[in-house]
C-alpha cells in the first residue's frame, strides 16, 4: 500500500525501467560493474537534486542515515563518495541524455492539449540562454574570460507544460545565435525569443521552413513602413505595422517583409518591440506570446538552485553534463507526475514539497494535493494564565 511507502519510492513507479535499461546498454553503462549501477547513480544524483544537497560528503551522510529505507527505495550498491565520484566521471553522460529525452517525449503527449494562456493550434517554443558561473580553477575547460568561467544553458522550451525539449551545454563564451543551426525546426511552430537572437539570415531561414518567430527588435534597426492596421490602444497595443528593413546587410539577409509590434506596459512603465513573420494572429496574442517567456525563466531559476557551483559533484566535462541531464531528467519527471496524479500546484511547488517529504510514508498524491485542515481550538490548557485578570 502507498501509506506504507516513501514518497520516493512511490516517484520511481514513474520511470520507465525498460528505456533506462536500454539507454544504459547503448552505452555500455554497466560493464564490469561489481556494486553501484548506473541506475544506484541515478537516483543517488536524483535525490541530490530534489533535497538540495551541496557535496559529495553530504549526499554520503544522508543517504547512509536512511540505510533502513534505501533497499525498499531502489538502492542496491553501496552509496559512498568515491563510488559517486567514480561514476559521474567515467560513465558516459549520454545515458542520461538519452534517458531524458525519453521522458520529455512522454511529457510532450501528456501535455499536447495543455492550455497555457493562449489558445492557439500551433506548437509554441521559448528559446533562451543561462549563464552558470564557475570557478575558473576547478573548470579551466570552461574559461570564457581572462578570470571566469562558466557554462550555457542553451533551451528550448516547449510552452505546453514548460518541457525542455532541446538543452545544449557549451562554453559561456558561445552566443546564443550560433546554436540556431542545431535547433530542430517544426513546420506551423511558432519561437519564441530574445533581442540577442537577432540573426536575420537564420530568421529568414524560419520563414523558409514554414515556421514562425516573434523576437524582441533592437533599438538600431533600420526599416521603412509599408503600412499600419487598425488597434487596440486600451490593450496597450501602439502600432502594428508591416516593414521593410532597408539597412545594407540585413536587407539582403531578410529580403521580405516583416510584422512591427508596439505594446505599451503600463504596469512596468516599458515599451516593447516585437518582430514576427506572423501576420494572421492578432497583435495582442503576439504580445502575450512573449510575455509567456517567464516559463523558462522559472527552468532556469530552479536549475541554478540545484547547480550552484559548490553542488557540483565533479569537475570534469562528463560529470557537469551528467549532472544537468539528470536534473533535467527530475525536472521532467515531477512534470509527468503532475500531469498523471492530475495535480493542481505548480510544478515549483511540487518540487519544494518534495524536497521535505522524501522520505515520509505518505500517500504520493496526498502528498502534494493541496490540503485545507480545520483546527479546533483546545479549552483546557494546562499552563498558567499570562496575567491575573
Amino acid at each position: 500500500m502507498n501509506n506504507e511507502r516513501t514518497v520516493f519510492s512511490q516517484i520511481l513507479d514513474f520511470i520507465p525501467m525498460h528505456q533506462f535499461r536500454t539507454c544504459v546498454n547503448r552505452y555500455n553503462g554497466n560493464h564490469r560493474v561489481k556494486s553501484f549501477s548506473c541506475f544506484d547513480q541515478y537516483l543517488t544524483m536524483a535525490f541530490a537534486q530534489l533535497t538540495y544537497r551541496e557535496s559529495l560528503r553530504d549526499i554520503e551522510t544522508c543517504l547512509n542515515a536512511l540505510q533502513g529505507k534505501l533497499y525498499h527505495c531502489g538502492f542496491r550498491g553501496k552509496v559512498s563518495r568515491n563510488n559517486l565520484a567514480n561514476s559521474n566521471e567515467k560513465r558516459d553522460w549520454r545515458i542520461y541524455h538519452d534517458f531524458a529525452q525519453v521522458l520529455i517525449s512522454k511529457a510532450r503527449q501528456l501535455y499536447a492539449n495543455e492550455d497555457f494562456g493562449v489558445t492557439l493550434k500551433n506548437t509554441v517554443y521559448a528559446l533562451d540562454a543561462t549563464v552558470i558561473d564557475l570557478c575558473l580553477s576547478l573548470f579551466p575547460w570552461a574559461q570564457h574570460r581572462q578570470h571566469k568561467s562558466a557554462i550555457k544553458l542553451h533551451t528550448l522550451m516547449d510552452l505546453k507544460g514548460s518541457i525542455p525539449t532541446f538543452v545544449r551545454i557549451t562554453s559561456g563564451a558561445v552566443h546564443e545565435a550560433t546554436i540556431f543551426p542545431t535547433i530542430p525546426l517544426e513546420a506551423s511552430a511558432i519561437y519564441v525569443m530574445d533581442k540577442g537572437y537577432t540573426d536575420f539570415e537564420t530568421l529568414y531561414s524560419f520563414s523558409k521552413s514554414n515556421c514562425f518567430f516573434v523576437i524582441r527588435a533592437k533599438d538600431n534597426l533600420v526599416y521603412y513602413r509599408r503600412c499600419s492596421y487598425p488597434i487596440n490602444k486600451n490593450a496597450g497595443i501602439r502600432s502594428d505595422q508591416t516593414i521593410q528593413l532597408t539597412g545594407p546587410k540585413t536587407s539582403r539577409l531578410y529580403p521580405i517583409p516583416l510584422r512591427r509590434i508596439t505594446f505599451r506596459d503600463e504596469e512596468q512603465h516599458r515599451t516593447f518591440v516585437f518582430l514576427t513573420n506572423h501576420f494572421q494572429l492578432d497583435a495582442l496574442t503576439i504580445c502575450q506570446l512573449y510575455k509567456l517567456r517567464w516559463q523558462i525563466e522559472l527552468f532556469f531559476k530552479w536549475i541554478k538552485q540545484h547547480l550552484r557551483i559548490k553542488s557540483f559533484f565533479g569537475t570534469s566535462i562528463n560529470a557537469v553534463k551528467t549532472q544537468i541531464w539528470i536534473a533535467i531528467s527530475v525536472y521532467v519527471l515531477v512534470a509527468i507526475i503532475k500531469k498523471e496524479l492530475e495535480l493542481e500546484r505548480s510544478l515549483h511547488e511540487i518540487l519544494q514539497i518534495i524536497s521535505i517529504l522524501l522520505f515520509e510514508k505518505t500517500p504520493l498524491k496526498q502528498a502534494l494535493t493541496e490540503n485545507s485542515y480545520d483546527f479546533k481550538e483546545q479549552q483546557n490548557y494546562n499552563q498558567l494564565s499570562l496575567f491575573n485578570l
